[in-house]
């Protein structure tokens, strides 16, 4: 027989991208609707800081994480998001190939760039 401690314990663990790097707090299912991703650290924000965040800067939006400034248009998002690419960071290679995969931030649908980008 079990006991809680070792019942409970057992599992699956979530992996980092699921916590947010400002409270270190797990972000609740599902993810993508409870946080904010920010291109230009490629780091994932949990709605409770980002809310805590820009109430008390009173209208100032920089990056929580990075302090960078957010992008105001497509162009300057894919700027953004390639200069991590070419920096081989794997959480920006892995989303350019998402863009290219569906066409987004004006960019042209394609497969095989996506493909390439994904088995770098």
């Amino acid at each position: 027989e079990l006991k809680d401690e070792q019942l409970y314990g057992q599992g699956h663990e979530r992996p980092e991208w699921q916590f947010c790097p400002i409270c270190a707090l797990p972000i609740p299912f599902p993810v993508i609707n409870h946080s904010v991703f920010n291109v230009c650290c490629m780091k994932r924000i949990c709605h409770g800081c980002n809310v805590a965040a820009h109430k008390h800067k009173r209208g100032l939006y920089d990056c929580l994480f990075c302090r960078t400034v957010p992008p105001v248009n497509e162009a300057e998002e894919l700027a953004m998001i390639q200069a991590r690419a070419a920096k081989k960071d794997p959480v920006a290679i892995f989303y350019l190939g998402l863009k290219y995969c569906h066409g987004t931030i004006g960019l042209q649908k394609d497969m095989q760039r996506a493909v390439e980008l994904w088995t770098e």
